[in-house]
């Protein structure tokens, strides 16, 4: 009976720290003169990252360094298709320009990056120091961006009195306690669900694969969905992306630079579990592209390519006869045949638009 209140409670925090973060998100870019997409993109994703951070962390300073890779690299495979799936499925979401241009491609160079790095089989305290100095650059340059774009923007008429209520100090306690609560609530809801698991008998390693992966990414999921209910849709995409972005360059980077050895990059990591992440990164470029928005079949596509992600994890855990016939299915079948879809759906799209500015300029 407690564990069902205390899941209880987690839903009900988690629900209240997701709105509370979005409302005091979207009204902070309002107050500094920057984008929702922009507080999305660095705020809110970075907050929302922040379980992983301290799991990699104090993975890292209790010497279980091969835990820090793995948890950023499942974890940004889940943002995308888990995440972005149901917030497509539960409304369409429109797909800012800036992400399709600028943040998106420098998700997938960062993901091609990281696996550059890796490929001498492991990160090193250079490797943490290159992604931690591009982190801080991408961040001054989104901001300073934003700023620009607004004051171009901007109207000659006066701004009206702030009202104490939307004081920047207000919104960022209402962005402070929606990170707490969505924390607080992702630990009890990730308590209560491991007691259910080894109730119904589940093994600690589908726990460990499935409830605790799925629980440091509850803020992103709760974020996401709130900001896509609220309309709020450019946090809603921003938080997953910059989410994304965060993971590699700060929670690895600064995984590398405190870790007492280099960080493991294994051979399982560098032949499947890295190439799905730099996959599912660039599936993000045509469907984005694709009429600026994410569709709902789409938002399916997303969750239906977890769920085989997911089909993978479990059959390695448990050893699975077929384990060995899944992965090639996967490398040399299904992942060639959304890769060509998306390049497909990706070429229509860019030749559709060609066509449409021939015609206009003659």
């Amino acid at each position: 009976m407690s564990s069902v209140l205390v899941f209880g409670l987690g839903l009900v925090l988690l629900v209240m720290g997701g709105e509370m973060l979005v409302r005091g998100a979207s009204r902070l870019a309002a107050t500094f003169g920057i984008s929702p997409l922009v507080v999305g993109l660095t705020v809110v994703s970075f907050g929302t990252s922040a379980p992983e951070l301290a799991v990699s962390l104090q993975s890292v300073s209790a010497g279980q360094v091969d835990l820090a890779l793995g948890n950023v690299i499942g974890s940004n495979i889940l943002n995308v298709l888990f995440i972005l799936g149901i917030a497509a499925v539960i409304t369409p979401l429109l797909v800012d320009r800036q992400l399709i241009r600028q943040e998106v491609p420098f998700m997938v160079a960062m993901s091609v990056l990281l696996l550059g790095l890796g490929f001498d089989g492991s990160l090193g305290f250079a490797d943490g120091l290159v992604l931690f100095l591009l982190l801080l650059g991408y961040v001054a340059f989104t901001v300073w961006q934003s700023r620009r774009q607004n004051h171009v923007n901007a109207s000659d008429e006066p701004a009206e009195a702030p009202s104490w209520r939307n004081h920047w100090t207000v919104q960022i306690g209402w962005v402070v306690a929606g990170l707490v609560l969505l924390v607080l609530g992702a630990d009890w809801l990730v308590e209560a669900a491991i007691v259910f698991a080894k109730a119904l008998g589940v093994s600690e390693a589908i726990i460990g694969l499935t409830i605790v992966a799925v629980g440091t990414s509850l803020p992103e999921v709760a974020t996401s969905v709130i900001a896509a209910v609220r309309g709020e849709r450019d946090i809603a995409v921003g938080n997953v992306v910059g989410s994304n972005i965060f993971n590699i360059l700060c929670v690895l980077g600064l995984s590398a630079l405190v870790a007492p050895t280099a960080l493991i990059v294994t051979p399982a990591l560098l032949v499947f579990d890295l190439p799905v992440m730099i996959v599912v990164a660039f599936a993000c470029l045509p469907i984005f592209f694709t009429g600026n928005l994410i569709a709902r079949w789409e938002g399916m596509l997303f969750l239906l390519g977890y769920a085989a992600y997911l089909t993978y994890l479990i059959m390695e855990a448990v050893h699975h006869a077929q384990l060995e016939t899944y992965s090639m299915a996967m490398a040399y079948f299904i992942g060639p045949v959304v890769m060509l879809t998306l390049s497909v759906i990706f070429y229509r799209e860019w030749q559709q638009r060609r066509m449409q500015r021939l015609l206009r300029q003659s």
